[in-house]
């Protein structure tokens, strides 16, 4: 259930801090000064159940998503962003203590996205905005449309998915047979594997993340 609110101005002192961190300025700061409020809620109230737990603030996931896409992150990873990152906070209005939303809110906004055409419209605009202000680049032939958007970040969620399931197979392997992982474990799937996948950055390039994985 959709409960439409005013989007509110940046908190003072979130505004104050952002400011003292980045006097030159940093891309989501521009993104929050110089598009503003391009969606609100009620853009979206028909998309949402009439019942149930009161949703995220849709103008926020659509950010959260163009912001995810700029910095290639998982949905884990764009959730810790918004948790814990200065100009995240600046661009979706959060005080400095807001402690974020769960990664799977991101997964649900971008299954209701693509199931109902018309929000990509909008999507499309905003994705437009951000590249002629260039806030958003273009990875040469890569496409910045909203389908591709969602896509990508719907595979690097895939990737996160595989990665954490072989590390949690190798660290069963490890604790159950370790003389046999020692002689059969490849060198490199210590460096790889040998940490959360949360902790890194996916390629952006369909063969390094086939390497990744």
């Amino acid at each position: 259930m959709l409960r439409p609110t005013a989007i509110p101005e940046v908190p003072a002192e979130t505004a104050r801090i952002a400011r003292a961190a980045f006097p030159k300025g940093a891309p989501f700061l521009c993104l929050r000064d110089e598009l503003g409020v391009f969606l609100t809620d009620q853009d979206f109230v028909h998309f949402y159940p009439q019942r149930g737990q009161p949703a995220a603030a849709p103008w926020r996931l659509m950010l959260i998503s163009v912001m995810q896409y700029a910095e290639n992150l998982t949905d884990r990873q764009a959730a810790d962003a918004v948790r814990g990152h200065l100009a995240w906070k600046y661009a979706l209005s959060l005080e400095l203590d807001d402690p974020g939303l769960d990664a799977s809110v991101l997964c649900e906004f971008r299954t209701r996205l693509l199931a109902a055409p018309e929000p990509l419209i909008w999507l499309d605009r905003l994705l437009s905005l951000c590249a002629d202000r260039g806030l958003l680049h273009r990875h040469g032939k890569q496409r910045t449309d909203s389908t591709h958007v969602l896509a990508a970040i719907r595979v690097m969620n895939r990737l996160e998915l595989v990665t954490e399931c072989l590390r949690a197979a190798l660290n069963a392997l490890a604790a159950f047979t370790p003389d046999w992982l020692r002689e059969t474990a490849d060198p490199e799937w210590y460096d790889r594997y040998g940490h959360r996948m949360g902790n890194y950055r996916f390629p952006k390039s369909d063969r390094a993340q086939y390497l990744t994985g």
